[in-house]
Protein backbone atom coordinates (compact mmCIF):
# COMPACT_ATOMS: atom_id res chain seq x y z
CA UNK A 1 0.00 0.00 0.00
CA UNK A 2 1.00 3.29 -1.39
CA UNK A 3 0.50 6.00 1.85
CA UNK A 4 0.45 9.20 -0.12
CA UNK A 5 -0.73 11.77 2.05
CA UNK A 6 -1.67 9.60 5.00
CA UNK A 7 -4.32 12.06 6.07
CA UNK A 8 -6.35 11.46 2.79
CA UNK A 9 -6.32 7.61 3.56
CA UNK A 10 -7.65 8.21 6.88
CA UNK A 11 -10.12 10.29 5.90
CA UNK A 12 -11.60 7.80 2.87
CA UNK A 13 -11.31 5.05 5.43
CA UNK A 14 -13.81 3.31 7.47
CA UNK A 15 -11.84 2.59 10.46
CA UNK A 16 -12.23 4.76 13.64
CA UNK A 17 -8.41 4.80 15.10
CA UNK A 18 -8.48 4.69 18.87
CA UNK A 19 -5.78 5.13 20.83
CA UNK A 20 -5.96 5.14 24.87
CA UNK A 21 -3.59 7.12 27.01
CA UNK A 22 -3.17 5.55 30.70
CA UNK A 23 -1.68 7.54 33.78
CA UNK A 24 -1.77 9.02 37.24
CA UNK A 25 -3.57 12.58 37.23
CA UNK A 26 -1.39 14.93 36.48
CA UNK A 27 0.84 13.00 34.86
CA UNK A 28 1.11 14.77 31.37
CA UNK A 29 -1.06 12.31 29.32
CA UNK A 30 -2.30 15.13 27.10
CA UNK A 31 1.31 16.12 26.39
CA UNK A 32 2.50 13.29 24.54
CA UNK A 33 -0.05 13.33 22.08
CA UNK A 34 0.09 16.81 21.30
CA UNK A 35 2.42 16.65 18.11
CA UNK A 36 -0.01 13.38 17.06
CA UNK A 37 -2.82 16.10 17.49
CA UNK A 38 -1.49 18.85 15.59
CA UNK A 39 0.09 16.98 12.79
CA UNK A 40 -3.69 15.13 11.72
CA UNK A 41 -5.72 18.01 13.12
CA UNK A 42 -9.08 19.05 14.55
CA UNK A 43 -10.87 17.77 11.34
CA UNK A 44 -9.48 14.05 12.05
CA UNK A 45 -8.85 13.66 15.50
CA UNK A 46 -11.22 13.65 18.89
CA UNK A 47 -10.58 13.28 22.43
CA UNK A 48 -12.06 13.38 25.93
CA UNK A 49 -11.21 12.32 29.38
CA UNK A 50 -12.90 9.18 31.15
CA UNK A 51 -12.59 11.13 34.43
CA UNK A 52 -16.02 12.04 32.42
CA UNK A 53 -17.19 8.74 34.16
CA UNK A 54 -16.67 9.37 37.46
CA UNK A 55 -19.74 8.05 39.32
CA UNK A 56 -18.99 9.73 42.48
CA UNK A 57 -18.73 14.05 42.90
CA UNK A 58 -16.39 15.13 45.07
CA UNK A 59 -18.83 15.52 47.48
CA UNK A 60 -20.00 11.90 47.37
CA UNK A 61 -16.22 10.33 47.77
CA UNK A 62 -14.98 11.99 50.03
CA UNK A 63 -18.19 11.07 52.42
CA UNK A 64 -18.12 7.48 50.92
CA UNK A 65 -13.85 7.82 52.02
CA UNK A 66 -12.91 7.37 48.53
CA UNK A 67 -10.99 8.20 45.96
CA UNK A 68 -11.14 8.92 42.43
CA UNK A 69 -8.60 6.00 41.28
CA UNK A 70 -10.74 3.18 43.07
CA UNK A 71 -13.08 1.46 39.85
CA UNK A 72 -15.88 1.63 42.07
CA UNK A 73 -15.93 5.76 42.24
CA UNK A 74 -16.10 5.27 38.33
CA UNK A 75 -19.00 3.62 35.72
CA UNK A 76 -16.59 1.38 34.31
CA UNK A 77 -19.16 -0.41 32.21
CA UNK A 78 -20.84 2.57 31.38
CA UNK A 79 -17.41 3.20 29.41
CA UNK A 80 -17.01 0.08 28.27
CA UNK A 81 -20.34 0.12 26.21
CA UNK A 82 -19.06 3.75 24.66
CA UNK A 83 -16.26 2.82 23.69
CA UNK A 84 -17.34 -0.28 21.76
CA UNK A 85 -20.18 2.33 20.41
CA UNK A 86 -17.39 5.09 19.55
CA UNK A 87 -15.36 2.39 17.98
CA UNK A 88 -18.26 1.89 15.32
CA UNK A 89 -18.46 5.18 14.61
CA UNK A 90 -21.49 6.29 16.74
CA UNK A 91 -22.62 8.62 18.57
CA UNK A 92 -23.12 8.24 22.44
CA UNK A 93 -24.11 10.83 24.71
CA UNK A 94 -21.33 11.46 26.80
CA UNK A 95 -21.09 12.59 30.63
CA UNK A 96 -19.25 15.35 31.75
CA UNK A 97 -17.33 15.78 35.05
CA UNK A 98 -16.39 19.49 35.76
CA UNK A 99 -12.91 19.47 37.38
CA UNK A 100 -13.94 23.13 38.80
CA UNK A 101 -17.16 22.45 40.71
CA UNK A 102 -16.35 19.09 41.19
CA UNK A 103 -19.32 17.85 40.22
CA UNK A 104 -21.40 16.62 36.82
CA UNK A 105 -22.48 18.95 34.01
CA UNK A 106 -25.46 17.78 31.79
CA UNK A 107 -24.05 14.87 29.30
CA UNK A 108 -23.82 15.83 25.83
CA UNK A 109 -23.96 14.23 22.13
CA UNK A 110 -20.19 12.86 21.02
CA UNK A 111 -19.66 11.70 17.76
CA UNK A 112 -16.13 10.30 16.96
CA UNK A 113 -13.76 11.05 14.68
CA UNK A 114 -11.34 9.06 12.49
CA UNK A 115 -8.78 8.94 15.27
CA UNK A 116 -10.41 9.09 19.01
CA UNK A 117 -7.62 9.60 21.59
CA UNK A 118 -9.02 8.32 25.28
CA UNK A 119 -7.23 9.97 28.26
CA UNK A 120 -7.76 8.38 31.69
CA UNK A 121 -7.18 6.82 34.74
CA UNK A 122 -8.52 3.00 33.76
CA UNK A 123 -8.74 2.98 30.25
CA UNK A 124 -6.56 -0.55 30.47
CA UNK A 125 -8.66 -1.77 33.71
CA UNK A 126 -10.43 -4.61 31.70
CA UNK A 127 -10.42 -6.90 29.30
CA UNK A 128 -12.74 -5.49 27.53
CA UNK A 129 -12.02 -2.29 27.19
CA UNK A 130 -8.14 -3.03 26.08
CA UNK A 131 -9.87 -4.81 22.86
CA UNK A 132 -11.38 -1.93 21.97
CA UNK A 133 -8.04 0.52 21.82
CA UNK A 134 -5.84 -0.02 18.48
CA UNK A 135 -2.88 1.60 20.41
CA UNK A 136 -2.20 1.98 24.18
CA UNK A 137 0.07 3.83 25.47
CA UNK A 138 0.73 4.59 29.87
CA UNK A 139 2.72 7.87 31.31
CA UNK A 140 4.55 7.38 33.82
CA UNK A 141 6.79 10.01 35.33
CA UNK A 142 8.71 9.92 38.24
CA UNK A 143 6.95 10.84 41.72
CA UNK A 144 8.18 13.59 42.32
CA UNK A 145 7.93 15.52 38.66
CA UNK A 146 4.03 14.00 38.86
CA UNK A 147 3.47 15.61 42.27
CA UNK A 148 5.29 18.82 41.39
CA UNK A 149 3.11 18.89 38.16
CA UNK A 150 -0.12 18.24 40.10
CA UNK A 151 0.78 20.78 42.18
CA UNK A 152 1.08 23.26 39.97
CA UNK A 153 -2.28 22.37 38.00
CA UNK A 154 -4.66 22.04 41.00
CA UNK A 155 -3.42 25.06 42.47
CA UNK A 156 -3.28 27.24 39.67
CA UNK A 157 -5.59 26.09 36.74
CA UNK A 158 -8.50 24.38 39.45
CA UNK A 159 -8.22 26.74 42.34
CA UNK A 160 -7.38 23.80 45.01
CA UNK A 161 -5.19 25.20 48.22
CA UNK A 162 -1.48 23.37 48.61
CA UNK A 163 -2.65 22.06 51.74
CA UNK A 164 -5.53 20.50 49.60
CA UNK A 165 -3.35 18.46 47.46
CA UNK A 166 -0.44 17.34 49.13
CA UNK A 167 -3.67 16.04 51.00
CA UNK A 168 -4.77 14.25 48.06
CA UNK A 169 -1.29 13.25 47.13
CA UNK A 170 -1.37 11.03 50.01
CA UNK A 171 -4.72 9.62 50.51
CA UNK A 172 -4.68 8.52 46.53
CA UNK A 173 -1.35 6.21 46.55
CA UNK A 174 -2.30 3.13 47.69
CA UNK A 175 -5.51 3.38 44.85
CA UNK A 176 -2.73 4.42 42.32
CA UNK A 177 -0.71 1.45 43.36
CA UNK A 178 -3.23 -1.00 43.09
CA UNK A 179 -5.08 0.09 40.55
CA UNK A 180 -3.78 2.72 37.89
CA UNK A 181 -0.12 1.43 37.92
CA UNK A 182 -0.72 -2.16 37.18
CA UNK A 183 -2.09 -1.17 33.61
CA UNK A 184 1.50 -0.17 32.50
CA UNK A 185 1.82 -4.21 31.26
CA UNK A 186 -0.80 -3.72 28.95
CA UNK A 187 0.71 -0.38 27.30
CA UNK A 188 2.51 -0.83 23.68
CA UNK A 189 4.12 2.39 24.54
CA UNK A 190 5.54 3.28 28.41
CA UNK A 191 7.01 6.78 29.13
CA UNK A 192 8.97 7.70 31.39
CA UNK A 193 10.25 11.00 33.12
CA UNK A 194 12.66 11.93 35.37
CA UNK A 195 14.74 14.57 36.50
CA UNK A 196 17.27 16.18 34.14
CA UNK A 197 21.01 15.11 35.38
CA UNK A 198 21.30 18.47 34.08
CA UNK A 199 18.69 20.26 36.09
CA UNK A 200 17.53 17.81 38.85
CA UNK A 201 15.28 20.38 40.52
CA UNK A 202 13.00 20.42 37.24
CA UNK A 203 12.75 24.41 37.83
CA UNK A 204 14.01 25.05 34.32
CA UNK A 205 11.48 22.29 32.57
CA UNK A 206 14.20 19.97 32.09
CA UNK A 207 13.72 15.98 32.08
CA UNK A 208 14.79 13.14 31.36
CA UNK A 209 12.22 11.49 28.89
CA UNK A 210 11.86 7.58 27.81
CA UNK A 211 10.03 5.80 25.73
CA UNK A 212 9.78 1.93 26.14
CA UNK A 213 8.36 -0.45 23.67
CA UNK A 214 8.86 -3.93 22.65
CA UNK A 215 9.92 -4.47 18.68
CA UNK A 216 7.75 -3.71 16.04
CA UNK A 217 6.58 -7.48 15.36
CA UNK A 218 4.06 -5.96 12.72
CA UNK A 219 6.08 -2.70 11.52
CA UNK A 220 5.33 -1.29 7.94
CA UNK A 221 8.46 0.43 6.70
CA UNK A 222 11.85 0.88 8.61
CA UNK A 223 11.66 4.34 9.42
CA UNK A 224 15.53 6.29 9.67
CA UNK A 225 15.45 9.10 12.20
CA UNK A 226 18.71 10.74 11.42
CA UNK A 227 20.33 12.64 13.86
CA UNK A 228 22.54 15.19 12.57
CA UNK A 229 26.35 14.88 14.58
CA UNK A 230 27.52 17.76 13.49
CA UNK A 231 24.66 20.04 14.45
CA UNK A 232 24.52 18.42 17.78
CA UNK A 233 28.21 18.60 18.37
CA UNK A 234 28.88 22.23 16.89
CA UNK A 235 25.91 23.98 16.99
CA UNK A 236 24.64 23.10 20.80
CA UNK A 237 25.53 25.17 23.59
CA UNK A 238 23.56 23.39 26.22
CA UNK A 239 23.88 19.86 27.55
CA UNK A 240 21.93 17.04 26.45
CA UNK A 241 22.19 13.12 26.37
CA UNK A 242 20.57 10.45 24.07
CA UNK A 243 20.80 6.75 25.28
CA UNK A 244 18.86 3.77 24.55
CA UNK A 245 19.25 -0.12 27.15
CA UNK A 246 16.93 -2.60 27.02
CA UNK A 247 15.16 -4.12 30.27
CA UNK A 248 12.71 -7.42 30.91
CA UNK A 249 9.28 -5.42 32.51
CA UNK A 250 6.31 -7.85 32.39
CA UNK A 251 7.77 -10.88 30.73
CA UNK A 252 8.72 -8.39 27.87
CA UNK A 253 11.87 -7.68 26.68
CA UNK A 254 11.55 -3.58 26.36
CA UNK A 255 14.33 -1.63 24.11
CA UNK A 256 14.16 2.07 25.99
CA UNK A 257 15.01 5.34 23.81
CA UNK A 258 16.00 8.24 26.33
CA UNK A 259 16.15 12.12 25.69
CA UNK A 260 17.56 14.57 28.20
CA UNK A 261 18.54 18.05 28.13
CA UNK A 262 18.05 20.66 25.22
CA UNK A 263 18.04 19.93 21.31
CA UNK A 264 19.27 22.23 18.55
CA UNK A 265 15.52 23.04 16.43
CA UNK A 266 18.39 21.82 13.49
CA UNK A 267 18.87 18.32 14.94
CA UNK A 268 14.99 17.94 15.82
CA UNK A 269 13.67 19.10 11.69
CA UNK A 270 15.19 16.33 10.97
CA UNK A 271 12.50 14.28 12.94
CA UNK A 272 9.88 15.89 11.84
CA UNK A 273 11.14 15.98 8.00
CA UNK A 274 11.35 12.05 9.08
CA UNK A 275 7.92 11.84 9.82
CA UNK A 276 6.91 14.04 6.37
CA UNK A 277 8.78 12.37 4.10
CA UNK A 278 7.29 8.58 5.89
CA UNK A 279 3.63 9.80 5.47
CA UNK A 280 2.99 12.13 3.13
CA UNK A 281 0.84 14.20 5.26
CA UNK A 282 2.81 17.08 4.36
CA UNK A 283 4.71 20.40 6.36
CA UNK A 284 5.79 19.33 9.67
CA UNK A 285 6.24 21.77 11.63
CA UNK A 286 5.42 21.94 14.94
CA UNK A 287 8.46 23.85 16.91
CA UNK A 288 10.02 26.46 13.82
CA UNK A 289 10.99 29.49 15.04
CA UNK A 290 12.55 28.07 18.27
CA UNK A 291 16.36 27.83 18.88
CA UNK A 292 16.12 25.08 21.45
CA UNK A 293 13.55 21.73 21.77
CA UNK A 294 13.21 19.66 25.08
CA UNK A 295 13.46 16.61 25.61
CA UNK A 296 10.32 15.80 26.22
CA UNK A 297 9.03 17.50 22.68
CA UNK A 298 11.30 15.63 21.07
CA UNK A 299 9.92 12.41 22.37
CA UNK A 300 6.73 13.43 21.18
CA UNK A 301 8.02 12.89 17.42
CA UNK A 302 9.07 9.28 18.43
CA UNK A 303 5.73 8.65 19.99
CA UNK A 304 3.83 10.58 17.01
CA UNK A 305 5.80 7.86 14.13
CA UNK A 306 5.23 4.81 16.27
CA UNK A 307 1.56 5.97 16.66
CA UNK A 308 1.34 6.14 12.92
CA UNK A 309 3.17 2.78 11.94
CA UNK A 310 0.48 1.30 14.25
CA UNK A 311 -1.99 3.06 12.09
CA UNK A 312 -0.35 2.05 8.72
CA UNK A 313 -0.47 -1.59 9.32
CA UNK A 314 -3.76 -1.87 10.54
CA UNK A 315 -4.39 -0.43 6.60
CA UNK A 316 -2.81 -2.91 5.17
CA UNK A 317 -5.16 -5.75 7.37
CA UNK A 318 -8.66 -4.52 6.33
CA UNK A 319 -10.33 -6.14 4.53
CA UNK A 320 -13.80 -5.46 2.84
CA UNK A 321 -14.00 -2.37 5.27
CA UNK A 322 -13.66 -3.93 8.20
CA UNK A 323 -11.08 -2.48 10.94
CA UNK A 324 -9.39 -4.88 12.46
CA UNK A 325 -8.33 -4.50 16.07
CA UNK A 326 -6.73 -6.77 18.75
CA UNK A 327 -3.35 -6.59 16.88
Amino acid sequence: METGNFRDTIRASDCIYTIGVAGDSGSGKTTFTRAFREIFGPDLVCSFSMDDYHLLDRDARAEKGITPLHPDANNISLFEDHLCLLKQGKTISKPSYNHTTGSFDAPAPFSPKKIVIVEGLHPFSTEKMRRYFDFTCYVDPAEEVKYAWKMARDVGDRGYSRDQVTSEIHARKPDYDAYVAPQRQYADAILTITPSVFDASGKEGMYAVSLLQERFENTVKNIVFPLDLFAMTSLAERDFLIGFHSEEMYGRTMGAVRFDGDFRYEVIRRLEEAVEEETGVGSVSLYAGREYVTATEAMELILVWRIINRRIFMEYRMQDGACMTGM
